[in-house]
């Protein structure tokens, strides 16, 4: 298995609720991870602090992780009922949204544009700022399904810059078993950000820009 190496040149370092509150629209924010509790250490920080923020998160994730987001937020304090009645956290399930689009085993770009248009509209109804996590590619990725991974990535790029909404993904570092140096940073070109996550016991975040040629 792939152990991700990340070399140390470049890396900032922000508390959680700053770099997702500072966070530009149109950012495109990547993590791989080690194990599922760092993920889900940033993604429960990325969901609580969209809310605590009064904002709304949308969350398209596996039938796995959504439960264990659910209880991680309602170890927090919230009540995750209450949330989703107020449109303030949405959450999909990650294989039924990627059956509504895909086509042929791969991403059909105008039902992509009319199923997420959907979610926003939904999202937006409040008149909410949206925050966005998205797993599908990562299981497009796990299936070795390596173009239609990077196809789903640009039609999120696009339409991330024409609805102006913070995107971050996310990757297990140990999909990344053949040429994984190059996997890795194939994946990361498609992101304007690539983050390590929390270190265990604290809530600072390591990020830098993505290097684009």
């Amino acid at each position: 298995m792939y152990s991700l190496k990340i070399n140390n040149d470049g890396w900032a370092t922000s508390r959680n609720e700053i770099f997702w509150g500072e966070i530009a629209p149109c950012e495109h924010v990547v993590q791989i991870y080690e194990n599922d509790e760092s993920f889900l250490d940033l993604l429960t920080g990325f969901v609580s602090g969209g809310v605590n923020a009064g904002e709304c998160a949308v969350v398209i994730a596996t039938a796995t992780h959504l439960k264990a987001l659910n209880d991680r937020l309602i170890g927090l304090g919230h009540s995750v009922p209450s949330l989703i009645s107020k449109t303030q956290y949405i959450p999909l399930d990650a294989e039924e949204t990627l059956s509504k689009f895909m086509v042929n085993d791969w991403p059909d770009e105008n039902l992509f544009n009319k199923v997420i248009s959907e979610v926003l509209v939904k999202a937006k109804g409040n008149s909410y700022k949206v925050r966005a996590f998205g797993e599908m590619v990562a299981i497009l990725w796990a299936k070795g399904q390596v173009g239609a991974t990077v196809r789903l990535e640009q039609l999120w790029n696009r339409f991330c810059e024409n609805e102006a909404f913070c995107l971050f993904c996310a990757y297990p570092a140990s999909g990344f078993t053949q040429d994984a140096a190059e996997s890795v940073m194939h994946i990361c070109s498609a992101h304007t950000k690539m983050i390590k996550g929390a270190e265990k016991g604290k809530s600072d975040i390591s990020y830098k820009p993505v290097e684009r040629n």
